[in-house]
């Protein structure tokens, strides 16, 4: 596999970029600016290797961005649930 250093700025990008998103869109649910930011990137990685396996495949900063924000907002809601880390709980 010939990764090549743009395409890791890419991914980082996206990940950086899903993780605003994520604590934009789940206000007061997120773990904070940085929490939010690390969890797209972890969002990032988990969506570049769930997605293929069921088919769905990002293509472009866009595409990515996508899936790691679909896939960081799951991994924020799961670890509310689970009640790991960032939220208002019991305010």
């Amino acid at each position: 596999m010939d990764v090549k250093l743009e395409q890791i700025v890419l991914f980082l990008a996206a990940g950086l970029f899903a993780g605003f998103l994520t604590g934009w869109l789940t206000k007061g649910k997120g773990f904070g600016f940085a929490g939010n930011l690390f969890i797209g990137c972890l969002g990032a990685v988990v969506g570049g290797l769930v997605f293929p396996l069921i088919g769905i495949h990002a293509r472009g900063l866009v595409g990515q961005t996508i899936l790691a924000t679909l896939t960081a907002v799951a991994l924020l809601f799961a670890l509310n649930k689970l009640d790991i880390g960032g939220g208002k709980r019991g305010r």
